[in-house]
C-alpha cells in the first residue's frame, strides 16, 4: 500500500515544505502548476514545474505518490 505517501495531486504547501528541498516558493510554485494544468497523472509530471529538477524529484520520489499510486513514469 501506499501508507505514509504524500499524494501530490492533493498536498498542500505546508505538506510540501516537509518534503526534503522543497520550500515554500517551491511548494507554491507546484500548487500554482497543479490549479493551471490540472492533475498530475505521474510523479515524474513534477519535472514540469519551474525550479524542480531531475535531482531534487529523485530526492522526494520515495516519499510521493499520485492518487495512492507509485507511478514512476507517464505512460
Amino acid at each position: 500500500t501506499s501508507i505514509g505517501l504524500l499524494d501530490i495531486n492533493i498536498a498542500t504547501v505546508a505538506d510540501f515544505t516537509d518534503l526534503p528541498g522543497i520550500g515554500e516558493v517551491l511548494a507554491q510554485r507546484i500548487l500554482d502548476y497543479r490549479a493551471l494544468n490540472g492533475p498530475f497523472t505521474c510523479v515524474d509530471d513534477l519535472l514540469m514545474v519551474e525550479g524542480l529538477g531531475e535531482k531534487r524529484l529523485e530526492d522526494i520520489r520515495k516519499f510521493i505518490t499520485v492518487g495512492g499510486q507509485y507511478e514512476d513514469t507517464c505512460s
